[in-house]
Parts: structure tokens; sequence; C-alpha cells
């Protein structure tokens, strides 16, 4: 049901009280005036603490700096004459037990009077001795169809027109924010070349930034990453690159739901936290890391709190990608935590949302210890699909050595045999071919040269690989995988020959 549709009901059904928590009064008193004309052209009596009463100027200034005497008007008018009292940031005062007993009383004499009170405020601040009489009504933010209107307003305002393509990826990347807000950062746009270009995504996507500054619970990364710095993992990325518009309103139109999300599990160092940057990058949305340790607070019921909050700031800011990084060490052993359950609660609250959500939230999660994980979070519905990065092949290898030494030295590329490398570091990780070139500078820099194949292989032959050093977990990650439990990163995902005689064991002993 939409925001005008319950407001209008509630409108008819006498509620008394109705509490909107919104950023946006213009947005809203504008929605409310709407559903007024609808229901017969009610009055509207807009209040603030400042001006007092506005718009009617038989009322012009009354009750200013005194919200009970606001309240008293209502009863300065006949019974029978219908009308909206808008209060503008009247949370402030409801703590004081005059306004308190006050609004109480008004909401027993109203039940039979068509007069309605609508409190707005930025936050949801209600004493526990009105929680009975005092409705929320939530205002949503604009909506895809609002955005695009707004967009075709400034345009035409322009004389400019923008392809289908380019106006969806503008309208995606303004969902989440205020109109205001919206109409803040296009009008710089403008102001800045004269025209909406496709670049000004990306000035839209800066903007959200502001709004994640308010929480800690969030952080939002900026990325760089593309599909192509990540070497290998041909699979994962085919199954991305297919998803690619899954957001758009023309998606939407051919009746596709949004993707959920993926869950990447796998040893550490082989490209999870990358893959999930590379995503946002490509896919245009924001990225938003969720720091999991940041839910959980000391006071009762602030964790949960805490993990609501986190929810609706992510679905405010959608569409996004949610990056929670190393999902495992978060929930692991949630039953044996003596945390009086907290933990086990901010748990099901997650879950909860992962399946039942609609809104374009794109999660992605990574873990390293499958066993560490609830059962729970591995059933079908949670995610789009569980995919399984392994260490990667020697020609994935060459891929890796290729993308960094792409970064490091683009024109002196052809100096390295990529081959040789590829050959020479089984069983290294991504993480760990990094940690072989740089170490391969330090040795070419401390000689006053450039570093050379001799130098990359000198600093391999000194790193010893985490398959080696973890070869149990990685063994019992590979069974697991192999079960058929998880889908493969790579059409090469496997351990390299050199390690998986090692790494044989008896089932009893996993």
């Amino acid at each position: 049901m939409s925001f005008s549709n319950e407001f209008e009901l509630l409108l008819r059904a006498r509620y008394p009280l109705i509490y909107i928590p919104t950023l946006e009064e213009e947005r809203v008193e504008a929605a409310i005036a709407q559903s007024a004309k609808i229901l017969g052209n009610r009055a509207i009596y807009t209040w603030d603490f400042v001006d007092g009463y506005q718009g009617n100027p038989n009322d012009a200034g009354f009750g200013r700096r005194n919200p009970l005497q606001a309240l008293e008007l209502l009863e300065k008018l006949p019974a029978e004459a219908p009308g909206i009292f808008i209060l503008r940031d009247f949370n402030r005062f409801l703590e004081d037990i005059s306004i308190s007993r006050k609004l109480r009383n008004l909401s027993r004499r109203l039940k039979s009077q068509p007069k309605n009170i609508v409190i707005l405020s930025a936050i949801i601040s209600i004493p526990p001795d009105l929680s009975e009489v005092l409705t929320i009504l939530e205002f949503p933010l604009p909506r895809p169809e609002e955005i695009k209107t707004e967009i075709e307003r400034l345009l035409a305002a322009t004389g400019q027109s923008l392809t289908n393509k380019v106006m969806d990826e503008l309208v995606r990347a303004c969902q989440g924010l205020t109109l205001e807000r919206i109409r803040r950062v296009l009008a710089r746009a403008i102001a800045t070349h004269g025209e909406l270009q496709p670049a000004d995504v990306d000035l839209v996507l800066s903007e959200k930034r502001q709004t994640i500054r308010q929480t800690q619970i969030l952080e939002y990364y900026s990325t760089t990453e593309n599909i192509s710095d990540i070497g290998g993992l041909d699979s994962l990325k085919d199954w991305l690159l297919l998803r690619g518009g899954a957001f758009s309103e023309r998606a939407r139109q051919y009746g596709l739901p949004y993707p959920r999300g993926l869950l990447l599990v796998g040893i550490q160092g082989t490209g999870k936290s990358l893959t999930a940057k590379a995503i946002a990058h490509h896919w245009h949305l924001p990225l938003l890391r969720l720091d999991v340790g940041r839910l959980f607070g000391g006071l009762v019921g602030e964790s949960e709190s805490r993990t609501r909050q986190m929810i609706q700031l992510a679905e405010a800011l959608a569409p996004c990608i949610l990056w929670i990084d190393e999902i495992d060490k978060a929930f692991s052993g949630i039953d044996s935590k003596g945390d009086a359950g907290t933990t086990s609660r901010v748990f099901g609250t997650f879950i909860t949302w992962l399946a039942e959500k609609k809104s374009p939230v794109f999660v992605v999660a990574t873990a390293n210890n499958i066993q560490a994980l609830p059962p729970e979070m591995l059933r079908k519905g949670r995610f789009d699909e569980i995919f399984f990065v392994g260490l990667p092949a020697q020609e994935e290898r060459r891929a890796i050595f290729a993308v960094h030494l792409s970064r490091l030295r683009p024109h002196n590329l052809k100096n390295y045999d990529l081959d040789r490398l590829a050959y020479e570091t089984p069983d290294f990780s991504g993480a760990e071919i990094e940690e072989t070139l740089i170490e391969a500078m330090h040795i070419g820099y401390s000689q006053n040269r450039d570093f050379t194949n001799d130098d990359i292989l000198e600093a391999a032959s000194q790193i010893v690989p985490l398959a080696r050093t973890a070869q149990e977990q990685i063994q019992f990650l590979q069974n697991w995988a192999a079960s058929g439990k998880a889908r493969m990163a790579s059409r090469h995902n496997r351990l390299s020959n050199r390690i998986q005689p090692q790494l044989q064991q008896p089932e009893s002993q996993l």
C-alpha cells in the first residue's frame, strides 16, 4: 500500500495522532495536501515553533513559541469542521508533562471529530506514555518513477535528452536520496558543465557518501577495481556479467527479480574481497562495508536496534552492494556465546532479512571457514549462489601476474616471462603472488635497477604459501566444494598436483 493510500485510510478511520518520521518536510506536506484534497478539501493547519501557525490568515502566528497553545487551537475550532494539523518537530516537546497530557486528552476527543494531528520529525522519539495513542506512518524515499519525473523536468529546462540506458543508470544512482538532495546534486552537475552527462552518476554516488558518514555502522568504499582486474575466476565473472543489467527498470518490466547476493567461500587471499569491490564498480553501485562487530552494543536491546538501523540504511541507499567480509568470524558458535542470546537474535534478524528482502540490496558475504558458519546461512534462498574460490591454476596464476605487472610495469610487460612465473609458483594464492612481486621490487630497488624474472623467482622461493601451512583446512574446503555444496568460481578450480598428494588423508581425520 502506498503512503497516500495508507494515510487516507488512517484519516477516514479517524486515527487522532499520526507520527511521520521524515527529513522531507516539503515533499510529505505536498502528499498530505493531495490526500486532503481527495478527502473533500480538508483544511490544513501547519505549525512550527518559530512562526506558529501558517497558511490560514485567521490563525497566522497563533501558538508561536508555545507548543501547548498550538494544541489548544483544535478546541477553538468547531467540532464538526474537518482539518489536518501538521506540527513540525513537535517530538521535541513530547516529554513535557503538560504536552503529553494534552495530547492524550485530545486523542479521546478527536475520535468523534474529523480532525487529525500529524507530527513531523526527523527521528522517531516517542515517550512510553504516548506509545498507545501515536500511530507511526513511514514516508518512503522517492520511487524510481518520481526520480525519473524530476530528472525529465530538469532536462526539459535545459533542452536536453538522455538515452534510456543513461537515464536508467542515473535514476538507479539517485535511489536512496531525498528529493531535495537529488535536486541539489543534479543542479550542481548542470552548473558544472551545462548539462547532465553519464559521468554524473559518480557525482550522485559521492552525494550518497554524505548519508553514510552519519552512521558508524556502515562504511562507504570508493572503488576503482574492474572485473578485468580479477585474474581467473572465469565462471564467477561470467555469472556477474550476466546479471549486470538486472537492476534496471527494463529488467523490472521484463519480470526479473532483483539479484539477492553471493556467498564467496574459499581460501584466504584468493580474491573474494576484490570481487566485491569489482562488482560495485562494474555495476555503478555504491559499496557499503558492514563490520558485523559494530552491530553489537553494551546496552540491552542496542544490538538489535543497530541491526535494524543497518538494514534500514542499506535499503534507503539501494540499489547498492552490501559487503560483509569474513562473516564466518562474526557468527561462529552462536549457540555457545554467553551473551544472553544477543548474537542469536542479531543473526536471526539478519538471515530473516536475507530471505525476505525485496529491496535491491545485493549482499556479498565472504567466508574462509565454512565449518564456522551456521547451517541456516547456507540454506537456499539466502543467496542467489554460493561460489567456492580455490587456489588459482597455472593459467590463472599467469593471468594474475599479468594483471599486477600491467599495473606495476605497463611499458615493460614483455620483459617478464609470465608462463615461467606461473609454472614456478604452484599453490600460490593471488595475495601471495602480489606479495612476491612487492618483495622482488624491494630486491631490484636495493640494487638501483628494475626488478627481473630472477628477482621474482627468488622472492617466491622465500615465501611459504598458505596451501602448505594449512593443508588440512584447505583439503576440507576442497572436499566440501567437490561434494556439490558450492559452485566453482573457476573452470580450473583445483589444488595443484604438487601439494595434492600431501593432502590425501582418511575421511575420519577430517
